[in-house]
């Protein structure tokens, strides 16, 4: 009797995915829709400040395998130019069209982290140790902002449970904590909003952690991730709000509480630590029940967690 393979409801085949010649031939009709500002920054801007792509030998070996499970249906992918030029980086430039143009001076290569608290076996890894421990896969996600704009992207990267499996978490361990690099020669944002908690902390439950979606992400569109998408490691977590998958991480600490994130001390009302996507809980300033599809400009209704459900749905279970 031959196989049979369930996809997920939101499973789409690779022939329904948007080539990337086709994206990448999108930017005049990107301009009609005001994205014409982005144009000058893909040119002499970026060659005097320096490559804004993470130079790390491993591009070599991009793209990577994409994984048919996490591929959503019925959904074309966010065009490559805004999504590498359209970023949240509070620790360059508060306007996410200036970060692209301020990452010149961001070294990301050598780049280490480190690995400890509540654990048996704490590690300092560089990014060569840590892209070569387990295979990385490409994952299609949604991505959703709290201010209500949304993206789909191809991620590369591999599900953080099998770091935390490999590091032996101690019974005490009940949070992850995560933590961004501070370098204030490097990055203006840190000066210009000197008043922040730096550096950008966040966290997730152990649960959470370990769920199968997490993903310590390496990669977009098939390169290793440019500097203002948070090279050269980053978290995802797509049914929480962005601001939930960290940039750029230096820490990692297995914790027995639950940490202070920089959002959440700033504006914990607006900012809260579970953050899951909810259509039904709107931001105290705006409603969280639709977003605006960034490269098109459209207004969708918002999914709860994001559409992944059937994957988190039961984290959340009332006891």
């Amino acid at each position: 009797m031959p196989n049979i393979i369930l996809r997920p409801g939101w499973h789409v085949p690779e022939r329904l995915v948007t080539p990337e010649k086709v994206y990448r031939n999108r930017r005049h009709f990107l301009a009609e829709l005001g994205f014409c500002g982005l144009c000058p920054m893909f040119g002499s801007t970026l060659a005097a400040e320096g490559p804004s792509t993470n130079s790390a030998s491993a591009a070599k070996d991009y793209p990577y395998w994409r994984n048919p499970e996490f591929n959503p249906a019925n959904v074309r992918l966010t065009d490559e130019e805004v999504a590498i030029s359209y970023n949240n980086f509070y620790e360059f430039s508060t306007t996410k069209t200036r970060v692209r143009r301020l990452t010149g001076k961001f070294v990301t290569s050598p780049w280490d982290v480190q690995i400890g608290g509540f654990v048996e076996k704490p590690m300092k890894l560089s990014m060569e140790e840590v892209a070569s421990m387990f295979p990385l896969e490409e994952r299609v996600y949604r991505f959703r902002c709290v201010e209500a704009w949304s993206m789909v992207v191809p991620w590369t990267g591999f599900p953080l449970s099998k770091l935390i499996e490999k590091v032996v978490p101690k019974p005490q361990a009940k949070f992850v904590k995560f933590t961004t690099f501070f370098r204030p020669d490097q990055a203006p944002g840190f000066t210009e909003l000197s008043n922040y908690p730096w550096p950008y902390t966040e966290g997730l439950r152990m649960d959470e952690a370990m769920n199968p979606l997490t993903l310590v992400t390496t990669g977009i569109y098939g390169k290793p991730l440019p500097k203002q998408n948070g090279a050269p490691i980053r978290i995802v977590v797509p049914w929480k709000y962005g601001y939930k998958s960290i940039k750029s991480i230096v820490r990692i600490d297995f914790v027995d509480k639950q940490p202070p994130t920089l959002w959440e001390s700033l504006a914990p009302d607006e900012y809260p630590f579970e953050s899951n996507v909810n259509p039904n809980i709107r931001h105290p300033r705006w409603s969280q029940a639709t977003e605006r599809v960034v490269d098109t400009g459209n207004r969708v209704n918002t999914i709860l967690y994001n559409g992944y459900g059937e994957y988190v749905a039961k984290l959340y279970a009332k006891s």
